[in-house]
Formats: structure tokens, sequence, C-alpha cells
């Protein structure tokens, strides 16, 4: 890897700079107004692919945005990465709390980040750490370094729940096959802390709304005299706790998988300095279910949190109407076990069953995903450790992440394949949120770690 990893030190601006290119495209999935700009950025990863040295580049059309495939097959013989990454961004909204405009990449130094930290929608999740791999595997062409044989999908609708790709790696299952799929839309602790993410939440998302009149009323004629959405949805959502923060949904609880107090103190093992984390958000205090730490709450223990809510008048200034409807958006994270078709289900029986009379009350299914546990007695992760050993010094800590990548269980469902999921990022990194940035250290080092993880998966599945 020597060549390989003198290549990288000496491409690092070139790096960079395509970075900055890949992100000042606003490949918003969930917004139809950016649907040009979907397309353009398939084409440029199409483009970083194809110079990179991947063969037989194609993007691929699905019943929504396109997904990008690429592949370098240098032996059949040898073992087979399939990358997966995804090009889509959420939404930057909202826009005035940005302190540089989202698709006009600036690199800026932080605290956290001394040497810079790239700021843009979409710079750690998830082009940046998608890119990392495309960069590495160049590196290794250039180099004459490849060990393994590699594959590319490259999505654009992770944001909007992969809702083709499932579709695509039914029809491509012998394109697809691999031994081991990575991914690297995930994080580590901290940059002295590395860490392996080993165990994803599932989700179940929903959208409610809520009818009461036929018509928004004025509220001085009609006021105390009909159920108002707005009020009646407030106190919905707030009957779906109780007092020590539990979900009070009938059966929510019923499949999750309770962690033994030795599991639970082996996690506790892993470095958490609560005051930081109060600091860091500017809260003074932390919250959460009863009889749980704060990083079992983000990890190892189901949630319900409303993700936007709306109705009624909201410009400037004052308007007295009682609106005809309220609507609200729900997400439930999910642990190994709950199903989330069952969670939806119980969910909307539950919600429909507290509506008072006066409202009708209509439940939107949109998106959801399996949790997964990924094993690290594997090949595939004694491979990644041995990889972060190389480039940090230290052995990585296995850690479950509070997010979501529904596809991870489909890969396992539908391709019979594993991931290994080696992420960059940190929690500071605002993803979805706001001045969303990605440190240069992390981008560089992921682009130097994968390549020895190519080195000892290959020598470890001889």
């Amino acid at each position: 890897m020597q060549n390989t990893q003198k290549y990288i030190q000496e491409s690092k601006d070139k790096f960079l700079n395509e970075l900055i290119d890949l992100l000042k495209i606003p490949t918003v999935s969930a917004d139809s107004a950016y649907a040009k700009d979907v397309i353009r950025g398939a084409e440029k990863v199409s483009e970083f692919l194809k110079e990179a040295g991947a063969e037989n580049v194609e993007i691929c059309q699905t019943a929504g945005h396109p997904i990008v495939y690429g592949e370098k097959i240098i032996d059949p013989a040898l073992p087979t990465v399939l990358v997966y990454g995804h090009y889509d961004v959420q939404p930057a909204d909202p826009i005035d709390l940005w302190t540089s405009p989202p698709f006009e990449p600036v690199v800026k130094k932080t605290e956290i980040h001394p040497e810079g930290a790239i700021f843009a929608r979409g710079a750690c999740d998830d082009k940046g750490q998608f890119f990392m791999h495309v960069k590495a595997f160049e590196a290794m062409m250039k180099a004459n370094e490849l060990p393994c044989n590699v594959k590319f999908m490259i999505e654009g609708e992770e944001e909007v729940g992969s809702v083709n790709l499932g579709v695509f790696i039914k029809e491509n299952k012998a394109r697809l096959k691999a031994d081991i799929i990575l991914v690297s839309d995930t994080g580590m602790l901290a940059n002295d802390v590395p860490s392996i993410t080993t165990g994803l939440r599932g989700l179940s998302y929903v959208e409610v709304e809520v009818t009461g009149p036929n018509r928004d009323l004025h509220s001085g004629l009609y006021g105390g005299c009909v159920a108002n959405p707005i009020n009646i949805l407030t106190k919905m959502i707030a009957s779906l706790h109780d007092e020590d923060n539990h979900i009070t949904i009938p059966g929510f609880y019923a499949d999750v998988v309770e962690l033994s107090m030795e599991e639970r103190a082996e996690m506790a093992k892993a470095p958490y300095n609560e005051e930081n984390y109060k600091k860091a958000l500017d809260i003074d205090s932390v919250y959460g279910e009863k009889g749980y730490s704060t990083p079992e709450r983000g990890s190892i223990r189901p949630t319900l949190d409303v993700n936007g809510i709306w109705g009624g008048y909201t410009g400037e200034g004052a308007k007295t109407v009682i609106a005809s409807k309220a609507y609200a958006k729900i997400s439930m994270r999910l642990v190994p076990n709950q199903e989330p078709e069952k969670i939806t289900e119980l969910f909307s029986k539950h919600f429909e069953s507290i509506a008072p009379a006066g409202v009708k009350v209509v439940v939107n299914p949109h998106h959801g995903g399996e949790p997964v546990v990924t094993p690290i007695d594997s090949i595939a992760y004694k491979s990644a450790a041995k990889a972060y050993e190389e480039t940090f010094g230290k052995t990585p800590i296995p850690v479950r992440s509070g997010g979501s990548i529904p596809i991870i269980a489909l890969f396992e469902k539908e391709l019979g394949l594993k991931t290994v999921m080696m992420g960059f990022g940190l929690d500071s990194d605002a993803i979805h949120s706001p001045n969303e940035h990605y440190g240069l250290f992390n981008f560089y080092k992921g682009i130097e770690t994968i390549p020895y993880f190519f080195h000892y998966f290959n020598e470890a599945m001889k």
C-alpha cells in the first residue's frame, strides 16, 4: 500500500477540489424542484468513477432517481467488495440558519477541526463519505495496488427511503454478487477514538392529518364551540409519552430486545462526557427515557419524535382563525426485533383510537427500515479493525448507532451479504441540520484507511 498512500498524500488538494465540485450540485431528492440537479449529480458521480478507473459505468434509471453503477474486476478468483453510498442530500432548510450558503462549499476552521472542515449540505452525509471510496479506489488503481475486485452502487434516493433500490437489487443480483458490502454513512466517536458501527436502529415514518370543520373558521365566532384540530393534534401527540418518557402505544415494546447489564456495561466503556455533550448542543440538561443513559437512549432504545408540525396561519402578523386541518410528521426509531410494518400498524391503530369526537384522523405511512446488528467476529469486521489500527494507531471500538440505514437489512435479505460500516463522520458534523460539515482530517483519514481494508480483507480471504 506504500504507493497508494504516496498517491493519496500527493493528491489531497485534487481530492478536495473534486469534492467541492460535487457538493455544489443541490441533489435534494425529496423536492421535485431539484430533479434536474439530482440527474446532474448522478452524471458527476459517473464521471468520477470513470476517471478513477472503473469500468462498465452506468447511470441506471429507476422509477425515481437514478442509481450509478461501476466496477473493476481484476480477477474473478479474488474477493469482491461492493461499495454502497448515496449522492442525494437532505433539504437545506432552514436556509437562514446557515453561516454560508449550503451549496457553496467553503472550508472553515473550527474548535473540533483546527485543520479545517468543509461546510456544505451533503459534506458528511453522504457525498464526502462515499467519495472517500472513489478516491481510495483511484489511488489503488494509480498505484497498481488494487487487491480485490470492486463494485460501486451509488444511489439517489437514500434520503427518501431508497424506494427503488430494492427493485434494482432484485433485478441485478448477478451483477451485484460480492463477498462483502462496504458502507461509509455512519460516524466514529472522536478523531482520536476510532470506532466502527455495528448496529443501526430501524425506522417507521408517518404523517398524520387531523381534520375538524370543513373550512377555516373565525376564532371569535366559533372558538370554544368546535374542536380545534391544532389543539387536538398537540394533545394527541403529548399523550404518546408518559411522565417517564416511555412510549404509550400498546404493544410498542413487545418485541424489544433488552440488553443484559453485562452488555450495557461493555457499551459504557466507550468515552462519553455528558457536560461536553450538553455544551455542544447548548442545553442545560439531557432528556429522555427514565432508566437509561444518554448513549443508551440514542442507540439501544426505541424512540418516537415529531419531526414537523403545522396548520393554520403562520404568516406575518395575526389572523384569528381556527384551522380546518393540522398535520405532523412523526418518526419512530426501532431496535432489533421491532418490525417497521408492525410498529406502523400499532401507531396507526392507537393514534386513530385516541382521537376525540369532532375530528377525523388519517395516518399516512411514508417509509421505514429494519434495525441491523452486524457481527464483530467476521473476517470483514476484523479486516476493518486492522485497517483503523494501521492509520489511527488504535483499535477501533465497536458501537451501535442511533441512526438508520434501511437498506443494510435489505442487502442481507436480497443479496445474502453482511455489511461493514466504516464511517468517519462525527456527531458534531450537523448532518440533516444547518451548517453541515466534514473535517478534512476525517475525509483524508478515510481515504487513507479504506485501502488497508481491501488489503487485509484479501489476505484473510485467501
